[in-house]
């Protein structure tokens, strides 16, 4: 999450403000208007309406003439972390091994801001409903590989974000107070792992390590998701958590 310093002569306000664009397309705004692009970046009207234009000359947007929308060519750039990325293919082999072995869908994920992103993953031959896709973006704080990374920041940046941040409920169990999600983040540092239930999907639970590089930096978060069914949280957490805890030391030297 942090970003290198960059000279001032080196920057290209174009190029962050056609991103800015692209990024304001979302599930709420999936066709827009120039002005609302507009009123979404703090762009005026006739900037937003040309970075459209160029961009659906481009071929990243089409309009019908007064809404935008997204066309699938923006999944390139996306696509083209997952073919470069060097640690997306590294731990691929050691997903494989985990997952046939504790028989559960495995993830590595990483923040990007305060959200949590899908990397990389290993399914199950169990029938579930609780798999993420690559490149899955879900608020940090409601998935256990979010909350092992976060419990390795900066308190005061995290505790920032907290403060800053009205979180939603999506199930009936969802963690939403402030003060509830720092203990939780605290107490993922002291105990090395994290585990919670039905945060964000009912009847699912999720266990998460931190992933450390040679020099013990936390990179990312090995996670398992599976269905709560008859196992207790003990069961679950004494059947999983030593196999994460290996795996990611087993990653130590080569990411």
């Amino acid at each position: 999450m942090t970003k290198p310093e960059l000279d001032k002569r080196d920057w290209i306000a174009g190029l962050e403000k056609g991103l800015a664009i692209l990024e304001a397309f979302d599930d709420q705004h999936a066709r827009m208007t120039p002005t609302q692009a507009a009123m979404r970046t703090g762009l005026t009207r006739t900037a937003a309406r040309r970075y459209l234009l160029t961009l659906a000359h481009l071929g990243y947007v089409q309009t019908d003439g007064k809404l935008f929308n997204l066309t699938p060519r923006v999944l390139r750039m996306g696509w083209s972390y997952f073919e470069s990325a060097r640690l997306p293919r590294i731990v691929q082999p050691y997903l494989q091994q985990l997952s046939a072995l504790i028989h559960e869908s495995v993830y590595v994920s990483v923040l990007d801001d305060w959200d949590l992103v899908i990397i990389a993953r290993n399914g199950s031959t169990r029938v579930m409903t609780t798999g993420f896709v690559l490149g899955a973006r879900v608020p940090a704080a409601l998935m256990s590989g979010g909350i092992a990374m976060l419990a390795y920041m900066d308190e005061t940046a995290v505790r920032g974000w907290l403060d800053a941040t009205e979180f939603k409920p999506f199930t009936p169990l969802t963690i939403t107070n402030k003060e509830r999600l720092y203990d939780k983040i605290r107490q993922a540092r002291v105990d090395g792992y994290v585990a919670i239930e039905q945060q964000l999907q009912m009847g699912v639970r999720g266990v998460a390590v931190p992933m450390k590089n040679r020099h013990g930096e936390v990179i990312a978060a090995l996670s398992a998701n599976m269905p709560i069914g008859k196992e207790t949280s003990e069961a679950a957490l004494a059947r999983v958590l030593q196999p994460l805890q290996e795996t990611a030391l087993s990653m130590l030297n080569v990411i």
